[in-house]
């Protein structure tokens, strides 16, 4: 019954303060001041404020969230456990698939073709030294090669 009072009191405060708030012209913060004082009577007419005081002095609720709050600390424990031993979480597992996942999709298939039995050259030792293209002459001997491949793909596909 004191709890039902206590509510109602607020909630006639609530509503005072937000017909002086829109006195003052500001309706948006009188609608919210408004909104949130009429939390508490809701609560006394939907029966939830004596629900929650039964609640409050029983002593198979507080058995109850003693339980909850062991069961909670329990998941705490199992997951430092878990953090400790490296076991993957939830959020690494999914970060796994999905690098499966993408990893799955022809990974290769970005790069050129390089035409029909033609395969691409050893990698030459580190010891020796690249030839450097110098003059026209060899500048565009390596143009040409691009060009070649090019034909050998357009020839393949009859243009």
């Amino acid at each position: 019954m004191i709890a039902e009072t206590v509510c109602s009191a607020v909630s006639a405060a609530g509503l005072g303060i937000a017909a002086v708030t829109a006195y003052r012209k500001r309706y948006l913060a009188a609608a919210r001041i408004a909104a949130y004082s009429l939390i508490p009577l809701g609560l006394v007419l939907t029966g939830a404020v004596g629900w929650a005081v039964d609640t409050a002095f029983s002593p198979t609720a507080w058995l109850g969230f003693g339980l909850l709050g062991g069961a909670w600390a329990m998941f705490l424990g199992i997951r430092a456990v878990e953090k400790r031993k490296g076991i993957p979480g939830r959020k690494e597992r999914r970060a796994a698939k999905a690098a499966a996942r993408r990893d799955a999709v022809a990974p290769t298939a970005s790069a050129p073709s390089l035409g029909g039995g033609r395969t691409a050259e050893p990698a030459r030792p580190a010891a020796t030294p690249q030839p450097q293209p110098k003059g026209r002459k060899q500048a565009a001997a390596g143009a040409g090669d691009d060009f070649s491949d090019i034909e050998a793909i357009l020839k393949k596909h009859g243009i």
